[in-house]
């Protein structure tokens, strides 16, 4: 007789109160075990520490960890509204590979027809990425970029071993840069988008328990 892995809990991380807004749960949670979405503040600093408290505590101690909200598009092409699955995020302190991201990028296709997904690195800054320095990150080998997904999930393996990944909405992109997080149409977009994602997360987080072939 087979025994199944007993749930797991899941820690979606987001950085701003309109990401969680968006990201308020119109499910009991996972069926893959229950659901944290922890606000963490803006910036490297602020994941790090929030990340690293809630890990530490019993609940949440062998979380699966799953970081989003919006970013930079840093691809001519790229358009407000698209998705980022990361295969990597890194920092100048490193990198940190994702899991799951085909089961990712299958079920955002399922669930959002028509949008966009995008696939590669997520570099993290402390500061918004605008002008000329969009270039200058992609040439480096980044897609897209953000404050806090490489700071969650670089805290996130450091308090122990657990998949991670990192799904993100491009809210701006090179040719449609923003002024601020809140302007209209982009963010109005990358909104409505983050708003359908969480059955996505939700069955990457299943897939975890699923026996290897």
């Amino acid at each position: 007789m087979s025994s199944r892995p007993a749930p797991a809990p899941l820690l979606i991380a987001c950085a701003l109160g309109i990401e969680q807004f968006a990201l308020r749960r119109r499910e009991r949670g996972s069926p893959g075990g229950p659901v944290t979405v922890l606000r963490t503040g803006m910036g490297p600093a602020a994941a790090e520490r929030s990340v690293t408290r809630v890990l530490a505590g019993p609940a949440l101690s062998g979380a699966a960890v799953l970081a989003t909200g919006f970013c930079a598009g840093l691809a001519p092409g790229m358009h407000p509204g698209d998705l980022v699955v990361a295969e990597e995020t890194r920092d100048p302190r490193g990198s940190v590979p994702c899991v799951g991201t085909a089961r990712l990028v299958k079920e955002l296709v399922r669930i959002l027809p028509g949008r966009t997904v995008h696939t590669g690195a997520l570099t993290g800054s402390d500061h918004v990425v605008r002008g000329q320095e969009r270039s200058d990150l992609l040439a480096t080998g980044a897609i897209a970029a953000d404050m806090e997904s490489a700071a969650t999930l670089l805290s996130a393996v450091r308090a122990g071993e657990r998949p991670v990944a990192a799904v993100r909405v491009v809210v701006d992109a090179p040719e449609h840069e923003l002024v601020r997080i809140g302007t209209v149409r982009g963010g109005i977009s990358a909104f409505r988008v983050l708003r359908l994602v969480l059955p996505a997360f939700y069955e990457w987080h299943r897939s975890l328990l699923l026996p290897r072939r």
